[in-house]
């Protein structure tokens, strides 16, 4: 890519911070829009040359803007992501794509009109573990896989306007369909609201797929330390991601269960820690965009794939708002 496509960031908050030093170390960013003078004043330190404006439609008049990466609260995601396509600009934004599945479909079906890409923030997607696992997995290294499970744990951040679920089980969904390659027919959840009245601060859901496998995810901002793992049970091999950790972040067990006259038998053969690249995540995830900017490409986590996730949420929440009652995809 010769040349970085110019790029405006809305919101420049939280984690609108990080997106601002990676788009600004790759020379792509021009302008940040922020109504918050907090924001603005955050990317001038950031990026002291770029341009900044309270004014979202800013970015969107602006003929010299390309695309707009979209950092906002989750409720203004299908909005601004709307007006931007609109506008003629190819939108990134960050998870989740919207609040609804049928908004998600609206807001690809609109790109695809206008022939612009869209692209989803679902940031485990380009880690270097998630990407060598999914490779190994594809390679028949772990055998068939049986069943995932992940936690997603931490003591914070709490918030008040979306529950853990939505919060932080977006990231462990996504890589979960990645890595299995299929869509769940059936989700239990359950969970506990311990902070603020019909707000899980605690959530448990399995997803049960086609094939009979079956993925688990444990999300809560009430645990007291923080526990980034997901696990990988495969016939002939177990992989575990521990993101946490600052070395050997994806490890192989060589451990299986072999039958010897019809009783089961422990195999324990060692382990060994996968070479990874130090690549940051967010690094690789914006140069991805900016290369499906350059190449019209269609993004690895896709409109499409954002959709896919926002319909297991939905699935999800409505079997925790029964309390766990068992939801078929259909449904939702």
């Amino acid at each position: 890519m010769s040349k970085a496509p110019h790029i405006a960031l809305l919101g420049c908050g939280y984690w609108g911070k990080n997106l601002a030093r990676n788009l600004h170390e790759l020379g792509a960013l021009r302008l940040v829009c922020d109504p918050a003078e907090s924001g603005r004043l955050t990317a001038a330190e950031i990026a002291p040359r770029v341009e900044t404006s309270s004014e979202f439609n800013d970015a969107l008049r602006s003929g010299d803007i390309e695309a707009v990466v979209i950092a906002t609260p989750a409720e203004t995601h299908f909005e601004l992501a709307a007006a931007a396509l609109n506008a003629g600009k190819d939108v990134f934004v960050e998870k989740p794509l919207a609040l609804q599945a049928s908004e998600g479909e609206q807001l690809n079906d609109l790109a695809q009109e206008l022939g612009r890409v869209l692209m989803v923030g679902h940031l485990l997607e380009y880690h270097p573990a998630v990407v060598r696992l999914h490779e190994l997995i594809d390679a028949g290294e772990l055998g068939n896989v049986n069943y995932i499970y992940s936690n997603r744990l931490n003591f914070g951040k709490v918030r008040t306007e979306e529950n853990a679920l939505w919060s932080f089980a977006p990231h462990d969904v996504a890589v979960i369909l990645r890595l299995l390659g299929e869509m769940p027919v059936e989700v239990t959840c359950a969970g506990g609201s311990y902070l603020t009245p019909g707000l899980a601060d605690v959530t448990v859901s399995t997803l049960l797929f086609q094939s009979g496998r079956r993925a688990h995810i444990f999300v809560s901002w009430l645990n007291p330390f923080k526990e980034q793992k997901l696990v990988v049970m495969g016939e002939q091999r177990m992989a575990v991601f521990n993101d946490v950790t600052a070395e050997d972040k994806l490890v192989l067990y060589d451990q299986r269960v072999d039958f010897h006259e019809a009783m089961p038998v422990l195999q324990i053969d060692g382990q060994q820690a996968i070479a990874l690249s130090d690549d940051e995540p967010l690094r690789r995830e914006c140069e991805h965009f900016l290369e499906c900017v350059a190449t019209r490409n269609i993004p690895l986590t896709d409109a499409e794939s954002g959709v896919r996730v926002l319909r297991v949420l939905e699935a999800c929440q409505a079997s925790l708002q029964e309390n766990g009652r068992p939801i078929s995809l259909d449904e939702h």
